[in-house]
């Protein structure tokens, strides 16, 4: 066959020096032609490098297309590993999703790759296997700059993951694969969200093998597999009153240094229920507030974009937080919210005493940039503690920031606010709303027994 050859020779890896990175080039011929692939690391080098050396050494066929064994090329066809499958399906997904996303299917398919070993020789420690499967090997920007110590998991995973055919030979694989995704460490079941997000994901990525003709169809959709029973709805007792909500947002307030700073921004979740990463992303452009002296009057807030935080080794930029559409909403497309006149007051005292820094961004840090997660949920906390009293602090009651978002829907919902008008304001569907907040709607079983009342008289 004219496109394999059996002449190879190996060089010495070339190192180049640049100004701020140095790159390590393994050199080889195959068939006369020159090949050369870059590396960030000398180690990752050095290993690619070896592994040439040794297909050479036991007489290979390498081919000249692409310069590398025969051999290796058949990782792409129907033998590919579960780990060279995964890399490949991160990969292609990489571009389009949010990071977010990106740390979702990191998630799943590092759980389910314990259904996958082909043996435990050799096998590194679990807690080894799954950080470098989860941060490094499910993560398209960064595997390649993985430390040396990871690389060698990363190899051993690579070596010593079964074929995804093995899919189609062992039909218990695949319970074996959807149950390993869908528990816990210590073999529970996960909780119903992560469960059903999970299953989405992995069947997703098989899918894709069936795209790439590694699979004649999706295994996973012919097992007879039955999702945990869940609930979205709104815990009641989760939701504070309004009395409550003040006290807590003069318990942010008398912290130091950053509770002054953090008032309006619990204030914008529980009277305008903006979501957190919407709540840090607003700009003093996005809101129009009333004159001063018109006391009772209404502004509004005039949404687009928010900021999730993901984290720096999820993002394209590198930020902890990105930019990204409103949820549920297509890029430009925004919303708008009324302002009452309590929020109105506060968002003016705190444009009033925090100055622009320039990007044009209500809240930031003590010290500048992007304002910590941690920072924000530490003042919850201990505004919980200073507020509420010893029951309230152990009951669910405004446990999490987000629950200040609950608080008003529910609000609005309760002073009779059509749940179009809500659903639009708070940035939901009419039916995932009632869905949601069915049970924080108080008032309507006595109306409802009235009217049953009135029809039987």
């Amino acid at each position: 066959m004219n496109d394999i050859t059996y002449d190879v020779r190996v060089y010495k890896t070339e190192t180049y020096k640049g100004k701020t990175t140095t790159t390590y080039y393994v050199r080889w011929k195959v068939g006369g032609k020159a090949w050369r692939k870059p590396f960030r690391r000398a180690a990752q080098a050095d290993t690619y490098r070896g592994e040439l050396q040794s297909a050479a050494r036991r007489g290979e066929a390498f081919s000249r297309a692409t310069g590398e064994p025969v051999s290796w090329g058949r990782r792409s066809g129907a033998e590919m590993s579960w780990y060279d499958f995964v890399c490949r399906y991160v990969d292609m997904k990489w571009k389009a999703a949010a990071p977010k996303y990106r740390q979702d299917i990191a998630r799943a398919l590092t759980a389910a790759t314990r259904a996958m070993y082909s043996t435990s020789r050799g096998k590194p420690e679990d807690a080894a296997l799954r950080s470098a499967m989860h941060r490094w090997a499910c993560n398209t920007k960064h595997r390649s700059e993985a430390p040396e110590e990871v690389q060698a998991t990363l190899r051993w995973l690579a070596a010593n993951t079964k074929p995804i055919s093995a899919l189609i030979d062992d039909p218990g694989l695949v319970r074996d694969l959807l149950d390993a995704a869908t528990s816990c460490l210590d073999g529970r079941r996960a909780a119903a969200n992560t469960v059903r997000k999970h299953r989405m994901v992995l069947s997703n990525a098989l899918d894709y093998a069936v795209e790439l003709k590694l699979l004649p169809d999706n295994p996973l959709k012919t097992l007879k597999w039955k999702p945990p029973a869940g609930t979205y709805e709104i815990d009641r007792r989760s939701v504070v009153n309004h009395d409550q909500a003040k006290a807590l947002l003069a318990a942010v307030a008398a912290q130091e240094p950053s509770g002054r700073r953090l008032v309006a921004f619990f204030a914008l979740m529980y009277y305008a229920a903006l979501r957190p990463e919407e709540a840090i992303n607003l700009r003093r452009d996005d809101i129009t507030l009333p004159p001063p002296d018109e006391a009772d009057a209404w502004g509004e807030i005039h949404l687009l974009k928010a900021a999730p935080y993901s984290g720096r080794q999820w993002t394209d930029s590198g930020a902890a937080r990105e930019e990204r559409a409103l949820k549920h909403r297509a890029a430009g497309h925004g919303r708008t919210v009324p302002i009452p006149p309590p929020l109105a007051a506060i968002l003016r005292t705190h444009l009033a005493d925090f100055v622009d820094q320039g990007n044009g961004r209500l809240f930031y840090g003590v010290r500048g940039g992007d304002l910590p997660v941690i920072t924000y949920r530490r003042a919850w906390r201990n505004a919980r503690k200073a507020a509420l009293t010893e029951k309230e602090i152990a009951s669910p009651l405004a446990a999490r920031p987000y629950d200040l978002r609950h608080a008003c829907v529910s609000t609005w919902l309760n002073a009779g606010v059509p749940a179009p008008q809500v659903a639009e304001w708070a940035g939901h569907s009419v039916d995932v709303l009632l869905r949601i907040y069915a049970k924080c709607i108080v008032g309507q079983d006595e109306l409802a027994k009235r009217r049953i009342a009135e029809a039987l008289a």
